[in-house]
């Protein structure tokens, strides 16, 4: 280890003992055989054995077969594949409670509710439990249901790895603005390639999500003549300044007693579906309340 350290070899075969906080400038790769058995934490120790210092650093997971590995060392693998910038040790620490049960957070117990949804969701659920106990105004996030007349989805042929895909799918879906979105499009060109048109569709629709969200919009409908979004009670638009433009005869809107706002569109105007909501959400900006 000492010649190692001084020079004298260029390689060292070790356990996973260098995990324990080494620090060897010098050390600019590793390879970790059958990654696939270590957990996220160790492994995201072992990768911060080399690239300490102004050396650009190279770490090599070597797994058997993606088919013959078990679904939670896939999730690893792509964590820590997702996971390689600056200040990534609290995403992988949380993920990695997350794969092994964080148990219960209000006692000893090493088993909890926790793990059934997922340590963030279970985080907000807690904040909201005790936002209302306290007697505060609790807004719920919203999930708008998206049916949009455009072939979108993220190809087989272009990434074949089904949990791979599963997990980009929830990843878009959940992503909190545009531009968070514009970055996973960005990181799957980077590691797939460029996208075919349809995974270019699926970017734009889930495009569309955070600005839906933040209208307290259930669902979304749209194809080239009409955009219909199902709105909820505490939707930020402002009725005064809606009900003028619903009133206007032959105008293209019309509002249903169950808060369904449709707007039509003619025939004669270019875009597809997405470029039709991406429209109405223009036209809505102004109607938003005051007091938002």
């Amino acid at each position: 280890m000492t010649d190692f350290v001084e020079g004298a070899y260029d390689v060292l075969c070790s356990t996973a003992i260098v995990e324990s906080g080494l620090d060897i400038p010098r050390a600019n790769t590793i390879l970790i055989d059958r990654a696939d058995a270590l957990g996220l934490a160790q492994l995201y120790q072992l990768r911060g054995r080399v690239g300490r210092s102004d050396q650009r650093a190279f770490c090599y997971l070597i797994t058997p077969p993606p088919n013959q590995m078990s679904e939670e060392s896939r999730m690893r693998m792509e964590a820590l594949e997702r996971f390689s910038g600056l200040g990534s040790g609290f995403r992988v620490a949380t993920l990695d409670m997350e794969l092994r049960g964080a148990g219960n957070l209000l006692g000893s117990e090493q088993s909890g509710n926790a793990s059934l949804v997922g340590f963030d969701m279970f985080v907000q659920m807690l904040g909201e439990a005790v936002s209302e106990l306290r007697g505060e105004h609790v807004r719920h996030d919203v999930d708008p249901e998206l049916s949009i007349e455009l072939e979108h989805y993220l190809p087989e042929e272009y990434i074949d790895d089904i949990g791979l895909r599963l997990s980009l799918y929830r990843r878009f879906a959940t992503a909190s603005d545009e531009q968070a979105v514009d970055e996973l499009a960005a990181e799957l060109e980077e590691r797939f390639g460029p996208p075919p048109r349809p995974a270019r569709n699926f970017v734009r629709v889930m495009s569309l999500k955070p600005p839906l969200r933040e209208l307290c919009a259930l669902g979304c409908e749209a194809d080239r003549n009409r955009v219909t979004l199902h709105l909820r009670e505490d939707t930020p638009l402002d009725p005064a300044k809606l009900m003028p433009l619903v009133g206007i005869p032959d105008g293209g809107w019309s509002l249903s007693p169950d808060m369904k706002l449709t707007r039509r569109y003619r025939d004669e105007d270019s875009g597809d579906a997405v470029d039709r909501v991406r429209s109405l959400l223009r036209e809505l900006e102004p109607l938003r309340s005051a007091r938002e």
